[in-house]
C-alpha cells in the first residue's frame, strides 16, 4: 500500500456475526426529535416560566432538574446587575463540577430587564459570561409582561427558537 493512501481503523469481531435482514433497516427519513431542556433560574424573577411556555421545555424554577427532567440545562438570568452576578455564580458551579451529576450546561439565556440598550457597565458583565458559554439574549417583550405569551417569539431570538425546537413547533 502506498504512503499516500489513508487507512481506516482496524475492526475485529469475535464470535458469530448476524446477517442483516434484507430490506431497509431504518426509516427512509429518520428524524431526530428536538433536544429537551430544563430551564433553571439563577435568581427569582428570571423569567423561567415565561421562557418554558414560549420555547417549550421543563420549568425547574430555581431548582436543579430532577431525575425525570431533561439533563440539558439552560440557565436563565435577567440583565440587571444582580441577575448577571447570579448567572456568573451558577456558571461557576458547573465549571467547578459542583452541579448535580449528570447535568449538562448547554447555554445561558439572558432576559432583558427593561426596554432599550444595556448600560455599558452591564454590557461589560455580559462580556464576562460570553467567553465561558453560549449566550442567548431575549429582548424586552411588552406582551409577555401583560401575560400574552402567544404569537411567535421575537425575531431576535431565532437562534434560541432553533436550539429549543420552538421554531419547528410553530410552523
Amino acid at each position: 500500500m502506498g504512503a499516500d493512501v489513508q487507512r481506516g481503523p482496524e475492526i475485529w469481531l469475535r464470535g458469530p456475526v448476524a446477517v442483516p435482514e434484507p430490506g431497509p433497516q431504518y426509516p427512509a427519513h429518520p428524524q431526530a426529535g428536538a433536544r429537551r431542556y430544563s430551564w433553571v433560574g439563577t435568581h427569582g424573577g428570571a423569567g423561567v416560566s415565561t421562557l418554558a411556555a414560549v420555547y417549550g421545555g421543563h420549568d425547574c424554577g430555581r431548582d436543579w432538574p430532577g431525575p425525570q427532567d431533561p439533563a440539558s440545562v439552560l440557565l436563565v438570568g435577567r440583565t440587571h446587575a444582580a441577575g448577571l452576578a447570579a448567572v456568573l455564580r451558577a456558571v461557576e458551579v458547573f465549571r467547578l463540577g459542583e452541579a448535580p451529576p449528570g447535568l449538562d450546561l448547554d447555554a445561558v439565556v439572558l432576559v432583558a430587564d427593561a426596554p432599550g440598550r444595556l448600560p455599558r457597565p452591564l454590557e461589560k458583565k455580559v462580556r464576562l459570561i460570553e467567553p465561558l458559554i453560549d449566550v442567548y439574549r431575549v429582548p424586552w417583550v411588552p406582551d409577555w409582561r401583560l401575560g400574552d405569551l402567544g404569537g411567535t417569539p421575537p425575531r431576535e431570538t431565532e437562534a434560541l427558537a432553533r436550539l429549543t425546537g420552538a421554531a419547528a413547533r410553530r410552523r
